[in-house]
């Protein structure tokens, strides 16, 4: 039959590092809370460039300040 006992320090219960999990999941929750603003600010920006006559120019200036107040309000 097989042997099915633990082979390495995570099978027999080895402790975690609680602060380094907790840090790279805060690290992550800003990456991904960042992430989406800037997606959803550049698809509104790219919407308002194509579908109306302002041009690359404003729809431009519109990611910016998207990003910016999204950026005051997330923080």
């Amino acid at each position: 039959m097989a042997d099915h006992s633990p082979a390495g320090p995570v099978e027999t219960g080895a402790q975690m590092d609680y602060h380094e999990h907790e840090r790279t999941y805060a690290t992550f929750l800003v990456l991904a809370k960042y992430g989406v603003l800037v997606c959803v600010a550049l698809m509104i920006a790219m919407a308002f460039g194509f579908f109306t006559t302002a041009g690359f120019f404003s729809a431009t200036v519109l990611f910016i300040v998207i990003c910016a107040v999204g950026g005051f309000i997330l923080r």
